[in-house]
């Protein structure tokens, strides 16, 4: 990337809101109606404030730092050598993100629409796709992701012929009750945000205009409107237990719409959101091969990329049913929760101690 090639404010908007917006949406009515009962959709705004007081611990490393690559920030008073244990982590826990939320699109869409075709030739189309951005450079996969956003939101007009069937009985006058998620459920939710903490791997793609945490906080907050405005509208839509039984009800509710040219729109919604979900995993395994540089440095890039989409591919073999997908995506989004939160706090001790060794030198 080119110095003059600094994310604009509107970029950085969209990146935000692409890396969270994915496949989650599909499930996220049913699991607020099986986690926290009735009138679940109402705590998607309180989900939404976790992120945007993550996204502040984020904004003050930026703001201490000055901007700085978050490894420069960390080589700095600690060796690299001592750091290799935490980038491979970190790589392999973005990698698989992202090989678990291609794989989790692909098994939804080959079910819905192409049953009898082998899943893995559709996740080997997409993830030429995915190699082909990632080594266009994180400018380059922002216009990407412009694009995508436009090529994806005009969905949500879609939303507006469930007003004639929407019913506020349906909504009922009880608020959070019948619920009977755990803590897992709970935390299941909120990876339908997860995405925007890789934002910490943009600090060098942006400057003064780029209106880092302003930005980042907007592209959140279209989010959370997104999904609370698509989970009212399916809690006043489909009653209770009928958000209980279904699997996708979002999905489901496409089925109710009737065109006469086109059959079966769930089918075309959910082809749809591949432009979100190809951005989703490019910016896992981007983030994946950017760490991946610091453990190589010697590697050329697009080798490195080359070499983490193909063990993303083979890993993707083994979880070979939704379920399965499901189970593992549980564990890493637990896993990933907790960098969210703990690789900003480092980040910020980190500072902390590189100031007072210039205040004592």
């Amino acid at each position: 990337m080119n110095g003059s090639e600094k994310l604009s404010a509107f970029h950085m908007t969209i990146l935000v809101y692409m890396m969270q917006f994915g496949v989650v949406i599909f499930m996220l009515p049913q699991m607020l109606s099986k986690t926290f009962g009735t009138n679940g959709w109402i705590v998607l705004p309180g989900y939404g404030l976790i992120v945007i007081i993550n996204l502040l611990l984020i904004g003050a490393v930026y703001k201490l730092g000055k901007g700085k690559s978050i490894f420069d920030i960390l080589e700095h008073v600690i060796p690299r050598m001592l750091l290799m244990p935490l980038y491979l982590f970190l790589v392999g826990v973005w990698a698989m993100l992202g090989c678990l939320v291609g794989k989790e699109y692909v098994l939804i869409f080959q079910m819905l629409a192409f049953p009898t075709t082998n899943p893995m030739l559709f996740k080997l189309v997409m993830d030429v796709l995915i190699f082909w951005l990632m080594i266009k450079g994180l400018y380059n996969i922002s216009k990407a992701a412009t694009m995508f956003f436009w090529f994806s939101v005009w969905m949500l007009l879609l939303v507006f012929f469930f007003y004639g069937e929407f019913s506020f009985a349906r909504l009922t006058p009880f608020f959070l009750k019948g619920g009977t998620g755990s803590l897992a459920d709970f935390v299941g939710i909120y990876s339908a945000y997860l995405g925007y903490e890789l934002v910490m791997l943009t600090f060098p793609s942006t400057d003064a205009k780029t209106k880092f945490l302003r930005s980042s906080i907007l592209g959140s907050l279209l989010t959370t409107i997104i999904y609370t405005y698509i989970c009212f509208v399916a809690f006043g839509f489909l009653s209770p237990k009928q958000l209980n039984r279904m699997l996708y009800p979002l999905l489901d509710l496409m089925a109710y719409i009737k065109f006469p040219f086109v059959e079966r729109l769930e089918s075309l919604f959910c082809g749809f959101f591949l432009f979100t979900t190809v951005f989703t995993v490019v910016m896992y395994l981007w983030s994946a091969k950017e760490t991946g540089r610091r453990i190589f440095p010697k590697m050329k890039e697009n080798v490195l990329a080359g070499i983490i989409v193909l063990l993303c591919y083979i890993v993707a073999y083994v979880p070979d049913t939704i379920s399965d997908v499901q189970t593992w995506f549980k564990v890493f989004s637990a896993v990933e929760c907790i960098i969210a939160f703990t690789l900003p706090l480092l980040l910020i001790i980190v500072l902390a101690l590189t100031r007072e060794k210039v205040a004592s030198a």
